[in-house]
């Protein structure tokens, strides 16, 4: 159960579907990524609520096949400027997604069936860029409902604030759609700021359950520079760093100082 990043990123393989927990600017797992772009391993699909730092880097490094998620930003910092500069020139593949198509796809996944209806979509033009969505008959009123695919990622990696030896762990606040990945992806790393004794250290909330993770890193500012409540806030400066050395042309460069760090 405890191991090592380096044993932790080889869980990852060549074409999964990788979903990366936090939301935008929050409890984002960098420490993971830092070591996943140090392997070298790529041809991935990204899944995520919301997409930020930490998979510009993916993208800007080239290791990103396919891109599945509602929002690719930097909240108040602005555009992501590796995906904004990459997308525009056909790179990768942009899979449209929304919060309704993500949540109930995972939801679907959940119950461990292959769909799951909804109202979400009707009314627009989504189907014209999903036609994988189909249209369902409910059997009981005759309403013609968007049947939304089961999601199901071949790797769940999310950071938590704390964790217990056996994997058991807690969220605190803005849970994202971590709870729904670590019940659906096949393989569940955990990166954790703090790792306790007992469960009963954890609060009363247990988030994720322990017998569902593959792999428990103990990686303290495992998320830096984005936040994690409540070991540490936000670092603004390294954000707009990371955003002067992109629009400079320095991104390579970035990225060298960026795998150097520990």
């Amino acid at each position: 159960m405890l191991t090592s990043l380096h044993d932790a990123v080889e869980l990852v393989r060549p074409g999964d579907m990788i979903a990366l927990g936090g939301t935008t600017l929050y409890r984002r797992p960098l420490a993971f990524v830092r070591e996943l772009l140090r392997q070298g391993t790529g041809d991935l699909t990204l899944l995520e609520l919301t997409a930020g730092l930490e998979s510009d880097l993916l993208v800007g490094a080239g290791r990103v096949r396919r891109i599945r998620t509602c929002y690719f930003g930097l909240e108040a910092f602005g555009l992501a400027p590796m995906f904004t500069r990459l997308a525009s020139q056909g790179a990768f593949e942009i899979m449209e997604e929304t919060e309704g198509s993500l949540a109930f796809g995972l939801r679907a996944a959940e119950a461990g069936i292959g769909f799951m209806p909804a109202r979400a979509w009707l009314g627009t033009d989504m189907f014209k860029v999903r036609p994988d969505v189909k249209m369902v008959q409910d059997p009981y009123t005759g309403e013609l409902l968007p049947a939304f695919p089961a999601i199901r990622p071949d790797v769940a990696v999310i950071h938590v604030p704390v964790a217990d030896g056996e994997g058991n762990a807690a969220l605190y606040i803005n849970k994202a759609y971590d709870r729904e990945l670590g019940l659906v992806a096949d393989r569940v790393i955990l990166t954790a700021e703090k790792i306790v004794d007992s469960p009963k250290e954890l609060g009363s909330e247990i988030d994720i359950l322990g017998r569902r993770v593959a792999a428990l890193v103990h990686a303290p500012g495992g998320a830096r520079p984005t936040s994690c409540y409540p070991h540490y806030a936000l670092d603004s400066l390294a954000i707009m760093d990371y955003i002067e050395a992109c629009n400079r042309g320095e991104f390579d460069h970035y990225l060298a100082r960026f795998l150097e760090q520990r």
